[in-house]
């Protein structure tokens, strides 16, 4: 912990160049507060706080930064609309507010996860804070390089904790949590990925009419994957034009990039009913496949009990690669995650499996043909529909949690001054404005404030799911996975066999299934992790596996059973009916 004598000095040369600006230390302190008050009036609002309360909050924050003021530190998170606003405008307020020179800087998640490895592998400080995914929360409490957020408060960075952090407000906390119960990372943005469909073609009478009497049941917002397809080849099939449009029934991605793997790793084993039951996340087998003993990872294979290329995780595969070809638009196959992201707001994709909410900002820009003339949207998104082995009281889909990182290398009064801006930039003085602006909540007085009451209309349903009881079952990446960075880099190549038909979906995942063990293997042997390093098990015919309860779980005799919707309006009465 940097001491008194470096508070001192600091003091001492703090004093000196007051002195020789002519003011006093008071007026510096007026100084500090009218720049407060300032973006209080201009930026700050709405808030869950009152003008008063806002003020009373960066008080705190003027009198901790005290010991900081001058200092230059520089943070970095990956680049989307809720960074890019504390990057260009909260960065500037807090300087003003603090006296502490802030840097934050904007890279692609690769880059942001690159330059923290080589921080970790290194011990050398590239950055003195750091937004990155909470899917790394199994790397960082195994590798013992993390600072543990909870010690860090309750030691030398006690007297550097906002008393109105509310930590319980945090609708995230749980996702940053390890197993030892400790906080390793702090929220500061989070989506989930939901299902998206034109609300507006999903009312016409008549093409409601021709989907019942085709499939005998209703058109609605699809509870399983059987609904999904039957929808899919409803609109790209039997529709197949609306207004003179070509339309399709699904959109997707499957070009040979690493965003490939997102696409898989974000979830979408569980969505089909792949791994265990568990909130957040499957235990003793993840979305993931993988199987943990007492936090142990033990392998990824059936063979070792695991579920990455269990008959689940291979039906899911055969859905995404059947469903790409036959009814989404043909450029889709060559298409990334970021240029396939803007496709459905070109008006023709009727409805999507796989649709992150931090897409809503820019699906939701007046002239767009998905919007209607009064700034609402022709769209709603909606809970996703469920794979055949997926049973109550697994995980339903995926969030990304963003969330402030500190590394054991990084100088401690750097690390505190960076740490004081991980909470202004996720305070109640500005929460709800940076909510609104980027449209990724983290607190729930913001969810149910007045404000987002009054946004919901023109948002899609992004409000009333973030209030519903159903949110809980999209959770981030959890603790299972031992090494995130170079486990995740395996699956795009992998998948990328079974979209370009090279492979059939049981061989890609098969090699996925077998590097995974090699890479826990090698992380066994090497003995580089601090805790709860894996113990791999040793191979045993994959029927023991299917034998015992829970994943893997053996291949079910019908994948498709009936296609099953509800309206949506049925949907938002009873999530409101489970609030009450």
């Amino acid at each position: 912990m940097f001491d008194k004598n470096n508070k001192l000095r600091h003091s001492i040369s703090l004093a000196a160049m007051l002195a020789l600006s002519g003011l006093s230390a008071s007026a510096w302190a007026d100084a500090y507060e009218d720049a407060a008050k300032k973006w209080i009036g201009s930026e700050f609002k709405p808030s869950t706080l009152t003008p008063e309360q806002q003020l009373e909050e960066l008080k705190w924050f003027i009198k901790a930064a005290e010991p900081f003021r001058g200092m230059s530190i520089k943070v970095v998170s990956e680049t989307i609309a809720t960074h890019e606003y504390e990057s260009k405008t909260l960065a500037k307020a807090f300087t003003e507010i603090t006296g502490i020179k802030l840097t934050h800087d904007l890279l692609q998640e690769g880059d942001v996860v690159e330059k923290l490895q080589t921080q970790m592998q290194s011990d050398k400080n590239i950055y003195d804070g750091w937004v990155n995914d909470s899917d790394l929360i199994g790397t960082h409490f195994r590798y013992g390089k993390t600072e543990s957020i909870t010690d860090l408060m309750a030691n030398e960075g006690k007297n550097f904790t906002s008393p109105t952090l509310d930590l319980k407000d945090f609708i995230g906390i749980s996702f940053t949590t390890a197993p030892d119960g400790k906080i390793y990372q702090l929220p500061d943005q989070q989506f989930a990925n939901l299902y998206w469909f034109r609300a507006d073609w999903f009312e016409r009478a008549d093409l409601k009419a021709k989907f019942k009497e085709k499939y005998g049941y209703e058109l609605g917002v699809p509870v399983n994957w059987s609904a999904y397809e039957d929808i899919a080849k409803f609109f790209s099939e039997d529709v197949k034009e609306i207004d003179g449009k070509r339309v399709y029934g699904h959109m997707d991605y499957g070009k040979k990039d690493p965003s490939l793997g997102w696409r898989f790793t974000d979830a979408w084993f569980s969505m089909a009913g792949a791994g265990d039951k568990g909130i957040p996340n499957g235990l003793p087998v993840d979305e993931w496949g993988i199987r943990v003993e007492d936090c142990h990872p033990v392998g990824s294979s059936v063979t070792r009990g695991g579920d990455t290329n269990g008959p689940a995780a291979v039906y899911a595969t055969q859905k995404y690669v059947d469903w790409l070809k036959a009814y989404a638009p043909p450029e889709a196959a060559g298409m990334t995650f970021s240029e396939s992201g803007p496709v459905p707001s070109q008006g023709n994709i009727a409805q999507q499996i796989f649709w992150y909410t931090a897409f809503t900002a820019d699906m939701t820009k007046p002239g767009l043909p998905v919007m209607n003339a009064d700034g609402t949207p022709k769209w709603r998104m909606a809970p996703s529909p469920r794979g055949p082995y997926w049973e109550e009281g697994m995980k339903l889909g995926y969030q990304d949690v963003g969330s402030w990182t500190f590394m054991k290398s990084t100088p401690e009064k750097q690390k505190l001054a960076a740490w004081l801006y991980a909470q202004f930039v996720t305070s109640k003085t500005v929460s709800l404005k940076k909510t609104i602006i980027g449209l990724t909540p983290i607190r729930e007085s913001d969810i149910n404030s007045q404000a987002m009451t009054d946004l919901a209309p023109k948002l899609g349903g992004l409000v009333e799911f973030y209030r519903s009881p159903a949110r809980v079952q999209w959770t981030p990446t959890g603790t299972n996975v031992p090494d995130y960075p170079r486990l995740a880099q395996l699956w795009w190549s992998h998948i990328a066999e079974a979209a370009s038909g090279e492979k059939t979906p049981q061989q890609a995942l098969d090699g996925l299934a077998k590097d995974q063990d090699a890479i826990m293997a090698r992380l066994e042997r090497s003995k580089a992790q601090a805790t709860c390093a894996p113990k791999m098990n040793p191979e045993r015919d994959a029927q023991y596996w299917f034998d015992q309860p829970g994943a893997p779980k053996p291949k079910l005799a019908n994948e498709k059973p009936k296609g099953e919707t509800v309206s949506y309006a049925e949907l938002l009465k009873s999530w409101e009916a489970a609030r009450k």
